[in-house]
């Protein structure tokens, strides 16, 4: 059954298209990855299913649960049970990790907060009391937002170059943790340009200029963006950071 459907998204900056009638239907409960080459329109499709601030104003439409989240807000599509992990995740001075792992959690106690920091293989001793701001690394950032995403138990969950800033013991916690959101029903969608991150899902959209180019398992598409995604001068590369 299809969670989420972009219909004929379409969105343009300062004149020119970065997501061009773009439709794609994503199963539920699944992990689904998103790839192409930088500027080719990945992290902007994800801040557009999340409705953040400048990606609004779009044509096409997108369906979650069947019904248009279109005309909603950030907050509402965050009650509906949508999230989005950021590929430089936010800094937040004077709040400890503790608090931030609770405030968004389903389950609010300090049990489970202490189980997500494993899950994710920090120590619940040595970062619960941490703030969470520049005292972190950038990796450490993300493995502790990644423990909120898992605490919270979305229905859907956009990540965004998980991979970014990351190193390679750090990285298999997080495909781990990739893992353990689809045993609890969460539908994953990772952004990404790298195989390895590919390698996690199970279907996978070749996307380039805001157009879908391929799809189907992720073995299929990890070669044909492999081989056949050549170096070229990309017009979009200037308008998105990715």
């Amino acid at each position: 059954m299809g969670i989420l459907e972009t219909k004929e998204l379409t969105l343009a900056f300062n004149g020119s298209r970065i997501l061009d009638g773009l439709s794609i239907d994503f199963w539920g409960g699944h992990v689904h990855a998103i790839i192409g080459p930088n500027g080719a329109g990945k992290s902007t499709l994800a801040s557009t299913i999340m409705g953040l601030a400048g990606y609004r104003d779009h044509g096409g439409d997108i369906l979650f649960e069947g019904k248009s989240i279109k005309a909603l807000g950030i907050d509402e599509r965050a009650r509906l049970g949508i999230t989005l992990g950021w590929q430089e995740p936010a800094r937040f001075e004077g709040l400890t990790c503790e608090k931030f792992i609770r405030s968004a959690a389903k389950d609010k106690s300090m049990d489970r907060a202490r189980e997500a920091m494993w899950q994710v293989g920090l120590d619940p001793d040595s970062y619960l009391k941490r703030a969470v701001d520049r005292t972190l690394s950038g990796g450490e950032r993300k493995r502790v937002e990644l423990a909120s995403i898992l605490a919270l138990e979305p229905k859907l969950v956009l990540l965004d170059e998980p991979d970014s800033g990351i190193d390679v013991e750090a990285l298999e916690r997080i495909f781990a943790a990739i893992r353990l959101l689809k045993e609890k029903g969460s539908t994953v969608l990772l952004i990404t340009h790298s195989m390895a991150v590919l390698r996690q899902a199970e279907h996978a959209f070749l996307i380039c200029r805001g157009r879908l180019i391929d799809k189907g398992d992720a073995d299929k598409i990890g070669m044909h963006f492999d081989r056949q995604c050549l170096p070229c001068d990309h017009p979009n590369i200037p308008l998105e950071n990715e």
